[in-house]
């Protein structure tokens, strides 16, 4: 890892693993990341970084779907390495418009893998690819996904993640191409966008606003703190079997009603309502989403036997840290807010 390219770097988990990179005693090389800076990518995620660490890090405005660009940042950097991160991820979103989905997650990483294979001749390239759990549908009330588990996507978005797992695994067999593929649980932490349901439900209680909940509110997903997930992937990417598949999970299963809850009663005690009232009763259940999952769970054995790997935080740590952060951070969320920004929640339900 001497020149590791990271697409995505200006977005919520992307950011955070350039942090944690240049926190890794045993990084020592040059972090080029490139974002197209779409509506959810900030390069406030990455404030300082270019000022600490002005001879290591390069930042890159370009759209992963552009070769030619792609193919001349690999040029002139000299990248040996790959972290792919750039990916549209909002479901609801995808539901009303499949065709950024597609041009990013498909045509993007078909377009990366093959400059990797037009470099890989004079260099060798590895490539991680971060995808999600959602690529393999929902699961009943019992058992949990592993990397055996057939792909049963079920919404635009996580089809288009599919797809792109797909393509990474042909690119290493067909081509011979260094890859690995991680497939994770929810994420949450600081810097994510607010449109994902933590930070939504975080930012609407801060503001004594409604808090949507879909459907009944018991959909279940597996949470993971996001620099947890970061220690994941550069262990993967140092010391996992090339062409391998890792699930990585928080071992946290909870009802989103059960998430929702917890962030009111938590913020009811660092940060009480000036009204007086009592968070959970801004909570208002709304209509289910088209294709909603009812359940998602990782069993993240393959990488806890191969590589060690566990996580560290509890959802109580993981969602306390969070908070703390949004409160800390309220001119980061004011500016981000202030752009294009209406969640998809919001602008359907009414703030």
């Amino acid at each position: 890892m001497k020149n590791i390219l990271v697409t995505g770097g200006a977005g919520f988990i992307g950011s955070n693993f350039i942090h944690y990179l240049f926190s890794e005693k045993s990084f020592t090389g040059r972090v080029v990341n490139v974002d197209k800076l779409t509506y959810a990518g900030n390069p406030e995620n990455l404030d300082g970084i270019s000022d600490r660490f002005a001879d290591r890090y390069v930042f890159e405005q370009a759209d992963i779907c552009d070769r030619e660009s792609m193919a001349a940042l690999f040029e002139r950097y000299e990248i040996d390495t790959v972290c792919h991160f750039a990916a549209e991820s909002h479901v609801d979103r995808s539901i009303a418009d499949p065709d950024a989905f597609i041009m990013t997650n498909i045509m993007g990483t078909y377009g990366l893998l093959e400059t990797v294979r037009r470099f890989n001749a004079s260099r060798a390239i590895h490539f991680h690819h971060v995808s999600t759990d959602e690529v393999y549908g929902s699961l009943g009330n019992a058992g949990f996904f592993t990397e055996e588990t057939p792909y049963r996507p079920n919404s635009p978005y996580s089809a288009s993640k599919a797809s792109s797992d797909h393509l990474v695994r042909a690119y290493g067999e067909t081509y011979g191409l260094s890859v690995t593929t991680s497939n994770c649980s929810n994420n949450y932490g600081p810097y994510q966008f607010p449109e994902k349901l933590i930070p939504l439900i975080i930012e609407n209680a801060l503001n004594e606003k409604p808090l949507p909940v879909y459907g009944d509110g018991r959909n279940i997903r597996d949470w993971l703190f996001v620099a947890d997930h970061c220690r994941a992937i550069y262990l993967i990417m140092n010391q996992g079997k090339r062409g391998g598949m890792y699930a990585i999970g928080g071992r946290c299963e909870m009802e989103n009603i059960q998430v929702v809850t917890a962030i009111c009663d938590l913020l009811d005690e660092i940060n009480p309502c000036r009204s007086g009232k009592k968070r959970r009763d801004l909570i208002t259940f709304v209509k289910d989403r088209p294709g909603h999952d009812r359940r998602y769970a990782i069993d993240f054995s393959k990488l806890h036997n191969e590589l060690g790997w566990e996580p560290q935080e509890s959802f109580e740590t993981g969602i306390r840290k969070t908070i703390l952060w949004y409160l800390d951070h309220p001119a980061w969320v004011d500016r981000v807010k202030s752009g294009e920004y209406r969640s998809w929640m919001n602008q359907q339900y009414g703030e």
